[in-house]
């Protein structure tokens, strides 16, 4: 009973704080954590001890698959060489620097362990960051590379602490630099990258094929719960990353649900997992806060107390900062000189096309192979002009470099250092040091931060204008398809009222789309924008109709319910109609 009245109260504190931290400006996250510390000391409260195999095995998995769905992969894709030198290659940087770090302090400590610790405070959290960016305006890309890192860095960071626990238990305490294989250490990861990705995709192609045939929404968003763990648990037992298969898996379903799962289907999935997504997500900064009291008093009085461990976690971040910090800016130029040998290859490359398109041949394989040169061509100049236009910048590098917080993947993987480890209690207060500390210092001073450099995200206009652009060439060629759809038809079956209906419906996204281009800020409001105000008022009068119909009992509940879904569906077009604008 406890434990239920624990959740319940977890769950309104949530939402509370959820709903009152926009007003306050501070992301959510931060507050539940500075919650969770607060209560944990209240009187009357258990104490809280969460097995890190259920955030590591149970949490995790969804909640990485619950963001890995709303990842493109084409953000994804083209922003590939940021998010593996900050998710693989710092990750590793971290954890060997951090663990060399912590051997010199505690020679008895043994340097395997000290890298285990290394490598569970390296992988970062990137919730509150993107929070806050998404709400002040971050670049689109600069979002999308702390979300990559977020998602594969996991994957990273505990391959790195399986290697390095696996040597702690063979070699003890007293061992040297030497004792680390690290060609096998590589081998690891090798085989754990190369599996997991496997893995993840055969299962997205099984899972989104299984749910293709379902066409019960319910259904199908039942199985999309099972889908995160179908692809962690296999990886997992064959020695490989669950968390990276259950990613890969996320962004195969995301990019395909289009193309195969039906409009119902998707947008329960998005519902259902948004909800669940917010749940978790915010729910684990509570049980981290929650927490402190039983870490704390995990630490026995000795050489390395509670004062001297919170000290070390200290040392720690400050080292982690300098590390991001250090590693970030070089990376920015070896992509800014990236992006200027990918504008020399793409003028070699132009040449290339301009002489296949200028060779006059009939044969079918050269013209296969002109059209295979021409979409590489276009989808690198796509790709560079993406990246050309939002490229980072002194002021992104600042915002990169300080949106280094850290999570309860870090709680979780130092509770999950095995028993024997020397230190065991005292590194874990020594992690939740590092994420509490970062999370608050660094999650509370971004948004000054942003503000200060004057970072600024994507120019509404131009999206409203692209918006406008793409609607017009879908509207186009869905009329196109219109005299192929009515010859299909019995002859004479469609009138001209028919067919001019179809088409005013197909061109009203793009002629709304249009207006919002051409409206000005102090205009009045547009057809569009009267339609929906006029529209919802006639709604709101039918749903008090509807309310008298049933109070009068005049009709049957399933009729009732049926035209109440009605009104439902209408009122839900019309309000996505109006944001997407």
């Amino acid at each position: 009973m406890d434990y239920a009245l624990l959740g319940v109260a977890g769950i309104i504190t949530v939402v509370t704080v959820a709903r009152f931290s926009s007003r306050l400006g501070i992301a959510a996250p931060l507050i539940l954590v500075v919650v969770g510390i607060g209560a944990s000391y209240l009187p009357g409260v258990p104490e809280i001890h969460v097995e890190p195999e259920l955030i590591l095995a149970g949490v995790l998995p969804p909640l990485l698959y619950s963001a890995a769905i709303q990842v493109p992969l084409t953000d994804f894709r083209r922003n590939l060489r940021s998010i593996f030198g900050l998710s693989v290659l710092l990750v590793f940087v971290t954890a060997i620097a951090v663990g060399v770090f912590l051997y010199l302090l505690l020679p008895d400590l043994g340097l395997p362990a000290a890298i285990a610790l290394g490598a569970v405070v390296s992988p970062t959290d990137a919730v509150a960051a993107t929070s806050i960016g998404k709400k002040l305006g971050l670049p689109p890309r600069l979002v999308t590379v702390l979300e990559g890192e977020s998602l594969v860095n996991d994957a990273s960071a505990l391959v790195l602490l399986r290697a390095a626990t696996a040597a702690t238990a063979v070699v003890g305490a007293s061992v040297s630099a030497d004792a680390i294989d690290v060609g096998e250490v590589g081998v690891l990861f090798v085989y754990s990258v190369v599996m997991a990705v496997a893995l993840g995709l055969v299962m997205g192609v099984i899972t989104v094929f299984v749910r293709s045939k379902l066409r019960d929404p319910v259904l199908d968003t039942a199985v999309s719960f099972a889908v995160p763990f179908l692809a962690y648990i296999p990886a997992e037992e064959l020695g490989a990353s669950g968390v990276l298969a259950v990613v890969v898996t996320g962004i195969y379903t995301g990019h395909n649900s289009a193309r195969f799962l039906s409009p119902q289907s998707r947008i329960s999935e998005r519902v259902n997992w948004r909800t669940a997504q917010f749940l978790l997500e915010n729910g684990v900064f509570l049980l981290m806060g929650a927490e402190i009291r039983v870490i704390v008093g995990e630490v026995e009085p000795g050489e390395l107390g509670i004062v001297e461990a919170v000290l070390l976690g200290l040392a720690t971040v400050v080292l982690l900062i300098l590390l991001r910090t250090l590693f970030v800016w070089p990376l920015l130029v070896w992509l800014r000189n990236s992006g200027r040998r990918a504008e020399r290859i793409n003028r070699r490359l132009a040449v290339g096309v301009m002489r296949l398109r200028n060779s006059a041949t009939s044969d079918d394989r050269f013209r296969r192979r002109q059209q295979r040169a021409e979409r590489l061509y276009q989808r690198r100049e796509t790709d560079l002009a993406a990246t050309t236009s939002e490229a980072f910048g002194w002021r992104g590098g600042v915002i990169l470099s300080w949106s280094g917080m850290r999570g309860v993947v870090t709680l979780a993987a130092a509770q999950s250092l095995p028993g024997e480890t020397p230190y065991r209690e005292q590194l874990i207060l020594i992690a939740f040091t590092v994420a509490v500390v970062t999370l608050l210092l660094q999650g509370a001073t971004l948004p000054a931060l942003i503000r200060l450099t004057g970072i600024q995200g994507s120019d509404r206009d131009a999206d409203r204008r692209e918006l406008a652009t793409l609607l017009d060439e879908v509207a186009a060629t869905g009329i196109q398809a219109l005299p192929e759809a009515v010859a299909e038809l019995p002859e004479g079956a469609v009138g001209p009222r028919v067919l001019e209906r179809v088409r005013r419906d197909t061109l009203t996204r793009s002629q709304v789309a249009w207006e919002q281009v051409d409206r000005q800020e102090d205009a009045p409001l547009g057809p569009h924008a009267q339609y929906l105000i006029l529209r919802r008022a006639v709604l709101l009068a039918e749903r008090e109709a509807l309310l008298e119909a049933r109070g009068r009992g005049l009709y049957s509940s399933r009729i009732l319910r049926r035209a109440q879904l009605m009104l439902d569906a209408e009122e839900t077009r019309l309000e996505m109609d109006d944001t997407s604008h």
